[in-house]
């Protein structure tokens, strides 16, 4: 059980039969009144935003029922997404709704930490820097420069990135997963 005085950030819990994790919060102590905690929420589920406040003190939250496992994504097909346990070598498959963006980063054989909820896949972790390879991309112009404009370059998962000109097709690249931006070129 969590007191409103237990709050942090990236604190999990549970409001109305929801895992929550506190984005922001505040602590308020007016000149009259009691005090109260302005709090920034993100449901795990859904990933909405939301804004609440509690009284201080008096407010009490449960601990969600939440487990994260390290997993290895095998594979992907009409059905969703697969992976598997690096403990137990369980196969389970993720829905096109869980997965969400993440698809465009995902490469086989690559570790994510998948969220359980009541023993129930609601989200998953990618690592926050992924190599992957340039599948299609303009050419490069003579006398194009490191310091010049960007271009379009389309990645073998699919994905779409800003990238300087110089950069040609079969290059890899570091890109952020949190962002999806081009960082630098990546190595094997």
């Amino acid at each position: 059980m969590y007191k409103t005085s237990d709050f942090r950030k990236n604190l999990k819990l549970e409001i109305d039969g929801k895992p929550y994790v506190i984005v922001d919060f505040q602590h308020t102590n007016p000149g009259k009144g009691s005090a109260f905690v302005r709090t920034k929420l993100k449901n795990l589920e859904t990933g909405q935003l939301l804004e609440k406040t509690y009284k201080s003190g008096v407010d009490s939250f449960d601990k969600p029922d939440l487990d994260e496992r390290e997993m290895e994504y095998t594979y992907g097909d009409s059905e969703g997404y697969n992976f598997m346990d690096q403990k137990t070598f369980e196969s389970i498959n993720l829905n096109h709704d869980v997965v969400g963006d993440a698809k465009n980063f995902l490469q086989e054989g690559m570790k994510v930490d998948v969220l359980f909820y009541n023993e129930r896949p609601i989200s998953l972790e990618l690592p926050n820097f992924v190599v992957l390879r340039v599948a299609e991309t303009d050419p490069g112009l003579k006398g194009d420069t490191a310091s010049g404009g960007s271009k379009k370059a389309i990645m073998e998962t699919g994905l779409q990135v800003n990238v300087p000109l110089f950069i040609e097709e079969g290059e890899l690249l570091k890109i952020d997963t949190r962002t999806g931006d081009y960082v630098e070129r990546g190595k094997e």
